[in-house]
């Protein structure tokens, strides 16, 4: 059997940027996460923009930190009394889709990330 090279350089090819773009789409759902960042918003603003100081800016963070501190918050590893018990009843897929909403969210009026 006679293997053409050309053809299996492009087919790999496909294949990997197939692979690539499928790991960089995030876990979470961004359209389903603002249905649940009500709670969120209180402290760290409606678009994840906090003007107290004493709460972070979640806009434009990205989704994989953020949900990596609500795990941690979850669990009781990071202290904070207000967040433990936010995080406390959060599923992991709650945490995806919360964190990809913020995550595409702007920071500033001039859009910066």
């Amino acid at each position: 059997m006679k293997i053409n090279i050309k053809q299996w350089c492009i087919q790999t090819f496909l294949l990997l940027a197939v692979l690539a773009v499928s790991s960089v789409q995030a876990a979470g759902n961004a359209e389903v996460g603002k249905s649940k960042v009500r709670s969120c918003q209180i402290c760290h603003g409606e678009e994840g923009v906090s003007t107290n100081p004493a709460y972070p800016i979640l806009a434009g963070q990205h989704a994989k930190y953020l949900v990596k501190q609500l795990k941690v918050f979850r669990n009781g590893t990071r202290k904070d009394p207000i967040m433990n018990g936010m995080s406390a009843s959060l599923s992991d897929q709650e945490m995806e889709d919360i964190a990809a909403f913020f995550e595409g969210k702007h920071l500033g009026p001039l859009g910066l990330r």
